[in-house]
């Protein structure tokens, strides 16, 4: 398996990540799907725009969404 930090991916490679993980289960690109839209406002997608824009990695964005959570 290919390495997904940001210092292993291009821009290009990152989009496409992050649109085969928030879309491989149904295989569509739908702006009506509930999993995306609650997810604090706007879309799931908008909530990775750092890690396709080199700013943060996936693993950091997961753990500020998860933060609030957890205990």
């Amino acid at each position: 398996m290919k390495s997904i930090l940001i210092k292993d991916t291009t821009r290009e490679e990152r989009e496409q990540i992050v649109r085969q993980s928030l879309w491989g289960d149904c295989g569509l690109e739908c702006e009506f799907c509930s999993g995306c839209d609650n997810r604090g406002g706007g879309t799931l997608a908008s909530l990775y725009q750092p890690y396709i824009d080199g700013e943060k990695e996936i693993r950091e964005i997961n753990a500020e969404y998860r933060a609030p959570f957890v205990r």
